[in-house]
């Protein structure tokens, strides 16, 4: 038992191998899964059944997902995951303005779908119920890396990384101030929970072996970025 136990997702997509697998990593965390391939009988599932979170495809054969999650905001209120080929800036922009409240890119990794819906429902959860900031944030998703921090678990375009308890600390701790610049006294502070000093090169040897672990060049990075004179930014 945890907390998505009989957690009710639904999911339609076209391709029944997308639904199929997508229904097996859900399962396998305790959420009650329906699957749909069209858009036909969608509406009438909310109708009948509780429904905690949707995933819907952009492109159904018989009705556009915008227009299924239009018709699904004018009655019911939860989160909604859009599932697209492409994300093109139009598409995202009308899929925003009609409620949609994240988007993922096929192909996907299930287990960022998994870490997504999670997320969602948390933050679905307190905004309904107050529910304390620090506890409803456990997961987070940022263009392929999925960090959950009760399990400890790292996972970078599908692959897991073998990460030490600190370098998971400092990717947790810049990942959760994401588009900040966070400075390596702070880090250090944050991690070490210690007094930082001038001399000290230990977050920058780790951030090297971080980077390494993570494929992530220090002069293109995609995901740790110096700030020269300040520190890192996610």
């Amino acid at each position: 038992m945890n907390e998505f136990t009989n957690k009710s997702v639904i999911i339609v997509d076209d391709e029944k191998e997308i639904t199929d697998l997508v229904e097996i990593y859900l399962k396998n965390e305790g959420f009650e899964v329906s699957k749909f391939n069209r858009a036909e009988g969608v509406l009438d599932h909310f109708r009948k059944h509780h429904v905690d979170l949707a995933i819907l495809d952009v492109m159904l054969p018989d009705k556009s997902g915008f227009e299924l999650l239009r018709e699904i905001r004018e009655n019911w209120f939860l989160p909604v995951i859009m599932l697209t080929a492409k994300i093109q800036d139009t598409d995202k922009i009308t899929g925003l303005t009609l409620g949609a409240d994240d988007y993922i890119t096929k192909p996907f990794s299930p287990l960022e779908l998994v870490a997504r819906v999670k997320t969602q429902l948390r933050r679905s959860t307190r905004y309904n119920q107050s529910q304390p900031q620090e506890e409803a944030d456990d997961s987070i998703c940022i263009r392929g890396l999925v960090i959950e921090r009760r399990s400890h678990k790292a996972i970078l375009n599908g692959n897991e990384l073998d990460l030490t308890p600190l370098e998971f600390d400092i990717l947790w701790h810049l990942c959760s101030h994401r588009g900040e610049a966070v400075t390596s006294e702070e880090l250090f502070e944050a991690v070490w929970k210690e007094k930082y000093y001038d001399s000290n090169n230990t977050v920058m040897a780790h951030v090297a072996r971080l980077r390494s672990k993570m494929k992530d060049p220090a002069r293109r990075p995609k995901y740790i970025k110096t700030v020269w004179g300040i520190g890192y930014t996610i």
